[in-house]
């Protein structure tokens, strides 16, 4: 089953986000061959930490919220909320597959929280600039609650534009980077 985790940064935590770096990345390690994606959230200017996005394949639900919540971050307050939903990964790879590469251009965490029926069930046709890309769920699997993607894309609205707006009670769009041990 693979998982969708976006934890939030408290407003001032990047101090403790950066104390416990080493922590953060060897309980990650934990987690390499589950991993489909992962890697910070930016605020609008591009410096400030906002969140941590990591996308995982594992048992079950379960499993999926020991991750989240035994996360070091999380652990010590540096996360003010978490994001954890179902998720299908749609493009069927890793970022690290992503022909694109990790630094070609503006990366971006697109969440669309789901209003009413489901939208954007299928990929999008320009999948090329998709890093991942696939809908959030419900623990069961059943239920569509919303889309969420990594995408490059030249700007912030050219990234919301993957999703279909009116479907969604909110689109929100993070600037992302590639994760992950430098």
């Amino acid at each position: 089953m693979e998982f969708l985790c976006y934890h939030r940064d408290r407003p001032d935590s990047g101090r403790l986000r950066h104390d416990l770096l080493e922590e953060h990345w060897s309980y990650m390690d934990r987690y390499a061959k589950e991993m489909i994606a992962r890697g910070p959230t930016f605020a609008d200017d591009g410096d400030t930490l906002s969140g941590s996005v990591h996308i995982v394949d594992l048992p079950d639900p379960g499993a999926a919220r020991a991750f989240a919540f035994d996360e070091p971050n999380y652990q010590a307050g540096a996360y003010r909320d978490v994001l954890l939903r179902r998720w299908r990964n749609m493009l069927g790879r890793t970022m690290w597959e992503f022909p694109g590469g990790p630094s070609d251009g503006n990366r971006y965490l697109v969440l669309g929280l789901g209003a009413g029926r489901a939208a954007d069930l299928t990929v999008p046709a320009d999948r090329d600039e998709l890093i991942a890309y696939g809908p959030l769920l419900s623990d069961n699997g059943e239920t569509w609650l919303g889309t969420a993607a990594l995408v490059r894309a030249p700007d912030p609205d050219t990234a919301r534009a993957i999703l279909t707006a009116d479907r969604y009670a909110d689109i929100e769009v993070h600037i992302w980077q590639f994760g992950g041990r430098r």
